[in-house]
């Protein structure tokens, strides 16, 4: 059943789709909402990898030398480090170089399915405790060589701000590409039900998670995901070889304090596979989550039962 007077706005910005849905009366969701809207992508042409005018590639194009970057990026670039540090750098925004070297060096929209060219130079440095940050100038000294892609982390982040701005005006969901982050419980106290798609066959769902605060984010190598040499290649690199995680993951979802937690534990879970990836999840007590596995076996955490309706 749909709520009531649950007003929903959709947009592409980030790379992605987003959709944002706001419980309130009409006239007083549809200021928010717009303004929602603006920010993503103004987010966009801050942090657009793609984007020849954005602060992001400016800062890549001054690679060796520090620059004073604004306070959006400043933050992003934060966020970004600090998910790095959690995760031992198996989440680090310093792989640009990779990701092109593996062949996404263009929006998805314009990626070929199949490229024959060689692939590029292994990246010179992916330690991300080599960017040098200055508080007193907010300048970012990023190594000769090192470019940063900050998709790991963006997407959860935006969501979760504009969740938490929107939450004044009454319960919000925020879905940045997958990246879900819910404000609090619809009216009545009741929860958010959100679909977990298959991997394998995306107009079917696993099942259903009801979410009444928090994030929840999917990572998986069947979306983005192309061929180089006729062997299939995907966007989620492994910092530890420099190439596409070779893993028995397909995808990962996980239930988090926010959808930014979400985002970079799901793909924590993608590059180490299923076996350690469950058993990090299992240690950790604000996480929940589930894998699907390359033969189509769904597995959850013992968390997780918590928050399902339904898994097949």
């Amino acid at each position: 059943m749909i709520a009531d007077n649950l007003n929903r706005i959709s947009l592409r910005a980030m790379g992605s789709g987003i959709s944002i849905a706001l419980q309130a009366h009409g006239e007083q969701a549809s200021r928010p909402l717009a303004e929602a809207a603006r920010w993503f992508h103004e987010v966009e042409r801050c942090l657009g990898r793609f984007d020849p005018e954005s602060d992001l590639c400016a800062l890549n194009r001054a690679s060796g030398s520090p620059m004073s970057v604004g306070p959006m990026l400043w933050e992003a670039i934060h966020i970004a480090i600090a998910a790095a540090e959690a995760t031992d750098g198996l989440v680090t925004p310093t792989l640009l170089q990779a990701i092109e070297s593996a062949g996404y060096d263009c929006s998805f929209d314009n990626l070929p399915v199949a490229r024959e060219e060689p692939a590029g130079q292994p990246p010179a440095t992916n330690d991300f405790r080599k960017i040098a940050l200055d508080e007193s100038t907010r300048s970012v000294g990023l190594p000769a060589g090192m470019r940063l892609d900050l998709g790991g982390t963006a997407k959860g982040w935006a969501a979760d701000t504009i969740a938490a701005r929107l939450a004044q005006h009454g319960p919000a969901q925020v879905d940045a590409g997958g990246d879900i982050a819910v404000s609090g419980p619809l009216s009545g106290n009741s929860p958010w039900k959100i679909a977990v798609a298959s991997p394998h066959v995306p107009d079917e769902m696993l099942g259903v998670v009801a979410l009444v605060s928090g994030g929840i984010a999917t990572s998986g190598r069947h979306y983005r995901r192309w061929q180089r040499h006729g062997v299939w290649q995907h966007h989620i690199i492994d910092p530890r070889t420099g190439e596409p995680a070779v893993t028995d993951v397909v995808s990962a979802t996980v239930v988090a304090r926010n959808a930014l937690a979400a985002e970079v534990a799901a793909k924590r879970v993608l590059i180490v596979g299923s076996q350690q990836g469950l058993a990090w999840l299992e240690s950790e007590p604000a996480l929940a989550g589930l894998v699907v596995v390359e033969d189509g076996t769904v597995i959850e955490s013992q968390r997780m039962r918590r928050y399902r309706s339904r898994l097949s």
